[in-house]
């Protein structure tokens, strides 16, 4: 997922420069990834807006540079902008540079709150289809706060667009939330909505550049079980629905599709979130 070295400096009373290298690594575009992200930290499952607003998070080349104070962090960023393979044990070199380009602006107004927005251009972002290319933007705002002594409250509201080449804007929204009551019970929830294509969806029948209105409301639980040799196991619980256009009813079978999964959670003792928001800053 993550290969990199990151420098920080501090160059003035109230100003650091960072550089970050990554053979694998995340440039500076949308806000922290859904697996990093507080506020979806007992949720297993991507966003269906994920490619509209965090897909980057695994690219194979990352330059990026940066400034920095103790409230606002501005990023430039070069990668390679070619998706992954379905091979993630290699690295995705062959044929490609550092391409593409990015910059992002953080902002935290206070230790409980960070809003940042950012803008991509990726060339070639997908194999099948090697002579477009994308814009993509996004603003986000993310609030994180303790509860108790073991508990925390973290959310995130994030919109992103993409824009291919002879076609209008593509927007989502994904709105989540993660409630840690004591370092053991955390509830969960995800609100998300997106365009995709009929190319999109793999839908046979519709013109490729038909869009459809798609949307998700999830909520789980996860409990934290046992501790064995310094690991955390967890049990939790997720239950989402569905909606898609009356167009899909009959490939889904209904409108609203739910679905149900049950799933183990291990990770270290140390993964437990620290919630300064410089650690929820993109790139910390």
């Amino acid at each position: 997922m993550e290969l990199a070295a990151l420098y920080e400096r501090q160059v003035a009373r109230n100003l650091g420069v960072s550089v970050y290298l990554a053979p694998v690594g995340e440039p500076a575009l949308g806000p922290v990834a859904f697996p990093h992200r507080p506020s979806a930290a007992a949720d297993p499952f991507a966003p269906i807006s994920h490619h509209w607003q965090d897909a980057t998070h695994i690219s194979f080349g990352v330059i990026s540079a940066g400034l920095f104070t103790r409230t606002v962090k501005l990023e430039g960023s070069i990668f390679n902008g070619r998706e992954p393979d379905d091979d993630r044990y290699d690295f995705d070199y062959k044929g490609r540079s550092l391409d593409s380009y990015s910059g992002r602006l953080t902002v935290n107004p206070d230790s409980h709150w960070s809003v940042g927005v950012s803008y991509g251009y990726l060339k070639s972002p997908e194999g099948l289809r090697p002579a477009e290319s994308t814009h993509r933007g996004s603003l986000f705002v993310l609030s994180s706060r303790r509860l108790g002594g073991s508990g925390s409250w973290s959310s995130v509201i994030i919109f992103g667009a993409n824009k291919h080449p002879g076609t209008s804007v593509s927007i989502s929204l994904t709105a989540e939330s993660n409630l840690d009551l004591d370092g053991r019970n955390t509830i969960f929830g995800r609100l998300d909505y997106t365009r995709k294509s009929a190319e999109e969806l793999v839908r046979a029948g519709f013109p490729p550049d038909r869009t459809f209105d798609l949307g998700s409301v999830a909520l789980g639980y996860l409990r934290e079980v046992t501790r064995v040799a310094g690991l955390d196991l967890g049990a939790g619980i997720r239950g989402s629905l569905n909606v898609v256009p009356r167009a899909l009813e009959s490939i889904y079978g209904s409108r609203t599709a739910t679905g149900l999964s049950v799933y183990l959670r291990v990770r270290p003792k140390m993964a437990r979130m620290r919630q300064g928001m410089m650690d929820m800053m993109p790139g910390h």
